[in-house]
């Protein structure tokens, strides 16, 4: 890799101003520990201090895909909806079958308002039969369920637990993570969870991430351990090479995932967006949306959501969406797009309309301070499962 990508260079990320570290915004258990390992860069997600890399977002890229990273991602809090209720309010918040979806398991979903716009994306986690974790994006998804449970005589208990998430991703996860809790962890399927105690410290811990690499979500059931859990998975981590890190914004392109707030918003629906791989609407139950969903589908997307490889030389992360054009036309927008060190290519995903959808057709993307030709390619550009 050449010396500017790795430390960065034009690649990096703009920085214009820094963040003041106050009161009003949460920190995590861990973020005494992220201060100590060195993060300096931080965004805000759900009200949150959310570290956004640390060295660079190219040099993060390479340990995540080449060995074991440590994410902070308290952030992504839990909506804990339990009770004599919570199967069928759970249900009646989600456009998906989790009928289907027993104890010990977990489910991507999507949450949507009564037209089908998409409200968030989290993934879902079944404790119990009558006990569910909304893992959730960037939204006020605890205040939406609470309102909507307040209009119906729902027997639910709806909260946000004392819970907080670290990721471990990367191909020597499993690793750590057998040294840590036992060799049976390396046979967790993907999207399962189960409960776990590491020396003393309550934990749940599901087979899965963001990012396109093998990986582990550590759920902390108690915050005051945050420092001492944060330290052991650390320590267990050095043999395999472990250094903390982030969500990385290359690593997610190449993989294909999504980010609520940039790649889909409440104007998005799952149909649109290509993923009605992931909604049941055939199903008896009732949930919200459902009528706007049948009826999208009935008169057939008008947009699509897919990949492009741009033309080029190594381009920056994008700051804001970028337009697709067809001369004059408007034909979409470009949500994520960055260069890949492993795949040496240009790479994004956009939203475009239907007409254009089709792999190999060839648009203009305005960026803002040039006009980059760009091809569609399908997602995701890179899978380690092959």
């Amino acid at each position: 890799m050449s010396d500017e990508i790795v430390t960065g260079g034009a690649m990096a990320p703009r920085q214009i101003a820094e963040l003041p570290i106050g009161p009003r915004i949460r920190k995590s258990p861990f973020f005494e520990a992220t201060q100590r390992a060195g993060f300096r860069v931080y965004t805000v997600y759900n009200h949150m201090y959310l570290p956004a890399y640390y060295r660079s977002v190219q040099e993060d890229l390479e340990w995540l895909v080449s060995a074991v990273t440590l994410w902070d991602v308290a952030c992504e809090r839990q909506v804990e909806i339990s009770g004599p209720d919570a199967a069928a309010f759970t249900q009646y918040l989600c456009p998906r079958d989790l009928s289907r979806c027993p104890p010990g398991h977990c489910r991507y979903v999507f949450m949507c308002d009564a037209n089908g716009g998409i409200l968030n994306d989290p993934l879902l986690l079944r404790l119990a039969e009558d006990r569910f974790w909304l893992s959730i994006a960037d939204s006020d998804i605890l205040l939406w369920a609470q309102g909507i449970a307040s209009q119906g005589s729902w027997d639910v208990e709806i909260r946000e637990p004392d819970v907080s998430p670290l990721a471990l991703q990367g191909p020597r996860s499993a690793d750590v993570m057998c040294d840590l809790l036992g060799a049976d962890m390396a046979a967790l399927p993907f999207f399962r969870c189960r409960e776990a105690d590491l020396d003393g410290i309550p934990l749940v811990v599901s087979r899965s991430g963001w990012s396109g690499e093998d990986g582990f979500e550590i759920y902390l059931c108690d915050g005051q351990y945050g420092d001492a859990l944060w330290d052991k998975i650390m320590a267990a981590g050095i043999p395999h090479d472990i250094a903390p890190g982030a969500p990385n914004a290359i690593n997610r392109i190449e993989a294909g995932l999504l980010s609520y707030g940039g790649d889909m918003t409440q104007a998005d629906n799952p149909i649109d967006m290509g993923l009605d791989a992931f909604i049941d609407l055939d199903i008896d139950a009732d949930f919200i949306g459902k009528k706007a969903l049948l009826d999208i589908r009935a008169r057939g997307p008008r947009a699509v959501f897919t990949g492009l490889e741009f033309s080029g030389p190594p381009i920056s992360v994008n700051e804001h969406p970028w337009a697709c054009r067809d001369g004059d036309a408007v034909i979409g927008r470009v949500t994520a797009a960055a260069y890949s060190p492993r795949l040496h290519i240009n790479m994004g995903m956009a939203h475009l309309d239907i007409a254009y959808g089709a792999v190999g057709t060839e648009i203009e993307v305005d960026t803002g301070s040039g006009v980059l030709t760009a091809r569609v390619r399908p997602l995701p550009f890179y899978s380690r499962r092959g």
